[in-house]
């Protein structure tokens, strides 16, 4: 099949407009629906909607191709539009797209629209192609400029399918390299990269062979003869690969993004002979699977995104459902109690902290997972919910939580005690190797990891009873002071020692306060204005600096404006983990001014929580306002300053 095949000039749509991402997409959207692609206009846009969900379909270099298979299309087709003033489609390099395809395929049919697209993609590659199609003036003319490239590419390729892709070009140099090419959807980037590497060796007379492991299942699949005899293999993927193939061989370790933009200092250096030989560890499918010239920080970096990416849904969901229990609740039954007064707030709040409760167990696990794969997790989702808990070897039921730090250490700890384990079972008979995944791994490794776990928290509660005695000693010194220190203390860890210190001792002050002296009330309401400030700065930020956060941090950021307001500081969890180095002293400098302001402006609180629910019994709320927007806007443009590009 060829691409005109899919694309008819109705489909056709050039010299547009489109003010954001989701115009663009209503706009293919509607000519899939007018050639007659579809069955279900609106259940196609909900199937590319959530497409995007996992991951922009902007390629870069002005190009997106979104696409969707699903029971909605009628007949597998293609759409374009150009977009000569560019639209934001939330690409990787945060250029505009100019150049917009979009791909339909109905439920149970073969894989079309990856062939169709993984031949799209390479023919994109080429610069001079993309601009004659973003200057074409008619759809005919369109649609020929992509029949007569494709043309042109196929019989390039013909005489040789069965060779390395630049092996049609007589070589200059006898070295021989390999590569292998693979992104998490295993489309666009798959086939670019591979595109980039096999052109760019062929321009320096270097044969070269890519193995595209894509979704439609890995092609060009390299041979054992052919590992044998490579000089150099070019790994540039976004995901693990099977790695055990290359051991002994020299392997340079690359993103697809690094073989899209700067595939020639790739093949540079592989020119060089410059490059470690690979020592493989480990199972076949270890995710321990790195390379000795990845740096350790990418290689943690790597395994903390993922427990952060599989904790989200968890602190988006139960946050936003404890907030509705707020919005359902009455105050004045029981202050003590809000949020859980009522029986159908009480029901919310149940489900939502439900929810929040899976949230560290959820982060160390799979950060565990990433560190020593699946026999990780369990040691993982153990340990962190011994941080959630506090468990120490005097109270194994739980003392003073370690919270989102413990959970981070907790992960860590877990993945290289797995691995551990497995080195020092490598021993062991062949008999014993199917017992040690479901048994020596999970039982070794959870008894370790709770001895780690039981040993840090105590440190924790020790930590915590000094700070609480250091703010008593201060309570009658300066209130702006102490409502900084506060307040910086709730952005600190959120749910560790030093925001729980710091929010016992507001609720203890609590009852200590009275119309004569209201000092304790001041406390409360540095502490929540403290403690909202993070979320609401995070989600500010998100809006402001985009270059700033990833396609999935800039989506879920505006639910923070929700927890800010409902004072539930976890929302900015996810956002600290992923980055704890510039993000927690941002938020830590904002709320600790939000906590100053309050103080200075004698605000007051009588509730122990509540958010904006409660700012009806707030003592100068304009001025609490102001604290709050003020404490914000400062660790927002901090969050700005110190956090470095996505793509850095």
């Amino acid at each position: 099949m060829k691409i005109k095949d899919l694309l008819s000039k109705d489909g056709v749509n050039l010299n547009q407009t489109a003010a954001d991402q989701n115009a663009a997409i209503d706009l293919m959207v509607a000519l899939h629906d007018k050639v007659g692609n579809l069955n279900d206009k609106a259940a196609f846009k909900a199937a590319i909607e959530a497409r995007e969900a996992k991951g922009s379909t902007a390629v870069g270099m002005g190009i997106a191709v979104p696409h969707a298979k699903t029971s909605a299309v009628k007949k597998a087709g293609l759409v374009a539009i150009t977009v000569p003033s560019g639209v934001d489609y939330k690409s990787l390099d945060n250029l505009p797209s100019k150049l917009l395809f979009m791909i339909a395929a109905p439920d149970g049919a073969a894989d079309t629209h990856l062939e169709v697209l993984s031949k799209l993609m390479t023919m994109l590659m080429d610069q001079n192609f993309t601009k004659s199609l973003i200057d074409a003036k008619t759809p005919e003319e369109f649609i020929d400029i992509i029949d007569k490239q494709e043309d042109a590419r196929d019989k390039k390729s013909a005489p040789a399918e069965a060779a390395p892709a630049s092996a049609s070009a007589p070589a200059k140099s006898n070295l021989k390299f390999l590569g292998v090419t693979a992104c998490p959807t295993g489309i666009a980037h798959t086939y670019m990269a591979a595109e980039a590497l096999e052109q760019c060796a062929k321009d320096h007379g270097i044969s070269m062979k890519v193995e595209t492991d894509g979704s439609g299942g890995a092609k060009n699949v390299l041979t054992a003869s052919e590992i044998a005899e490579a000089d150099v293999i070019i790994i540039a993927a976004d995901k693990n690969v099977e790695m055990a193939r290359f051991d002994g061989k020299k392997v340079i370790k690359a993103s697809t993004a690094d073989a899209i933009h700067h595939s020639s200092d790739l093949i540079d250096r592989a020119t060089s002979g410059n490059v470690p030989v690979y020592k493989h560890t480990g199972s076949v499918a270890s995710a321990d699977s790195s390379f000795d010239n990845e740096s350790a920080g990418r290689k943690a970096y790597k395994h903390l995104m993922n427990g952060v990416s599989h904790m989200l849904p968890f602190v988006i969901g139960g946050g936003i459902l404890i907030a509705i229990a707020f919005l359902l609740d009455d105050y004045s039954i029981d202050p003590s109690n809000f949020g859980s007064n009522k029986p159908v707030a009480a029901w919310f709040k149940s489900i939502g902290g439900t929810a929040f409760g899976f949230m560290l167990p959820i982060l160390a696990g799979f950060i565990a997972q990433s560190i020593a794969d699946r026999p990780g997790l369990a040691v993982g989702f153990v340990g962190g919910a011994l941080a959630a808990s506090g468990a120490t070897f005097a109270a194994p039921g739980g003392d003073i939580p370690s919270a989102f730090l413990g959970a981070l250490v907790a992960g860590f700890a877990a993945g290289y005690i797995v691995l551990a384990i497995r080195k020092l079972t490598d021993g062991l008979p062949a008999a014993l190797e199917g017992i040690k995944p479901v048994l020596i791994y999970p039982l070794c490794g959870i008894l370790v990891i709770g001895l780690v776990m039981c040993a840090i928290n105590p440190l924790v509660g020790a930590l915590n009873a000094w700070i609480t005695n250091v703010l008593n000693g201060m309570s009658s010194g300066s209130i702006v002071i102490l409502g900084a220190i506060l307040g910086g203390m709730m952005a600190t860890d959120m749910g560790g020692p030093l925001n729980k210190a710091a929010y016992v001792f507001g609720t203890a002050a609590l009852a200590t306060a009275s119309q004569n002296d209201q000092t304790g009330w001041m406390i409360m309401a540095a502490v929540m204005v403290g403690g909202m400030t993070p979320p609401i700065a995070i989600a500010i930020a998100t809006l402001i600096f985009k270059n700033k956060f990833t396609e999935n941090e800039r989506k879920s950021g505006p639910v923070n404006f929700i927890m800010g307001l409902c004072f539930i500081t976890e929302g900015a969890i996810p956002f600290a983990a992923a980055d704890p180095l510039h993000v927690i002293p941002s938020l830590m400098v904002g709320s600790a001014v939000a906590g100053a302001m309050s103080m200075a402006f004698k605000c007051t609180l009588m509730a122990p929580h509540g958010g904006i629910f409660v700012f009806p019994v707030v003592g100068n709320v304009a001025m609490y306002l102001v604290a709050l927007l003020v404490g914000s806007l400062v660790s927002a443009v901090l969050l700005g300053i110190l956090k470095k590009n996505v793509e850095a």
